[in-house]
């Protein structure tokens, strides 16, 4: 047997607890990585409203929650979001709340399905129905458009399925050709003459509507008249009337009154209690609604007052927990 001579031991040592150093250092590294949570919010489609409250959560989140990293998800929208967290590819989403309704019950439109794992968080903001033309089109009613193009929004998004119940309510679904594109390339397309009108479902103001407000001289349909001539309020009784303020988009000098739903933040039930109850409290505390109202200017809307305006479906437990901490009373259909 060999001995180590007693001189070199030191020097032996000193190799043994850098090594052991080394060794610890990798392991608490790996620690802190598999420590590291990491989360979905799915939102919509560039340029679009939801997009901007998306991405300005998941940044808010990943800086302020320890070991939380939320990344943003391009989205086709509300739809999107309700089956995304539904099946937990999305953590987090932005689901209108006739979206949500309609699809915890089965009804949403050629879908039968059931997206119960789907819960609130809170309200955002309104989206208004925004109906575009041209002003030298001739098209001053809605009734008019029967026969035309209309730019609805992508495939499976809440401005699809928001534009067929509308039309569909006034009997003019089948007699319109809708065209499933975005709303940048919608408002593009409309200044093109590529198609006859321009279907935005999205606080106000809108990028996209500035954007063909700016670059041609439009005309914003009175969405909420013509619908009273149809079965919308029967049929989806969750649309409210609201006011697009004259000079909100440039040339429209004169109010327009049309339908609005209303955005939520919604999680899956998959998320735990704790860690809906931290995000709220980041995203509600005072820095934290101040960052997102720089962030997008419907965000103004996002305060601890109108947190369940519009809320007809359950609200997590997590955010149940800060909301009743807040004051807030719960409905049955909240709970």
């Amino acid at each position: 047997m060999n001995m180590i001579p007693i001189h070199r031991l030191p020097k032996l040592l000193g190799r043994l607890v850098a090594i052991g150093a080394t060794a610890l250092a990798v392991v608490a590294a790996g620690t802190v990585q598999a420590q590291t949570q990491r989360l979905g919010f799915s939102g919509g489609p560039d340029g679009g409203t939801f997009q901007f409250f998306s991405n300005g959560i998941a940044v808010l989140l990943s800086r302020n929650l320890p070991g939380i990293e939320v990344s943003n998800m391009a989205s086709a929208g509300s739809v999107e979001n309700l089956r995304r967290v539904n099946s937990k590819d999305a953590d987090f989403g932005i689901t209108y709340s006739g979206d949500l309704f309609l699809g915890i019950n089965g009804k949403l439109t050629n879908d039968t399905n059931r997206y119960r794992n789907v819960q609130v968080v809170a309200y955002m903001f309104g989206a208004p129905a925004h109906l575009i033309v041209l002003d030298g089109a001739g098209i001053t009613e809605v009734a008019q458009l029967a026969g035309k193009k209309v730019a609805v929004g992508p495939a499976g998004s809440g401005a699809a399925a928001s534009a067929q119940r509308y039309f569909e309510s006034l009997s003019l679904w089948d007699k319109i050709s809708p065209q499933f594109i975005g709303y940048s390339q919608g408002a593009s397309a409309l200044g093109d003459k590529q198609i006859d009108a321009l279907w935005v479902f999205a606080g106000f103001p809108n990028a996209s509507v500035i954007q063909a407000a700016s670059s041609n001289k439009v005309r914003l349909l009175q969405v909420y008249e013509a619908g009273l001539k149809g079965t919308l309020a029967k049929d989806h009784p969750y649309y409210a009337k609201v006011t697009i303020p004259k000079g909100t988009y440039p040339g429209v000098d004169y109010d327009v009154v049309t339908i609005q739903d209303s955005a939520l933040w919604t999680v899956g039930r998959h998320v735990s209690e704790d860690l809906m109850y931290k995000a709220a409290s980041q995203v509600y505390s005072d820095e934290g609604l101040k960052f997102m109202h720089s962030v997008a200017k419907a965000a103004q809307a996002m305060t601890v007052d109108s947190a369940l305006l519009g809320v007809v479906t359950p609200v997590h437990k997590g955010a149940q927990k800060f909301w009743v901490e807040k004051g807030k009373t719960l409905t049955d259909a909240q709970k």
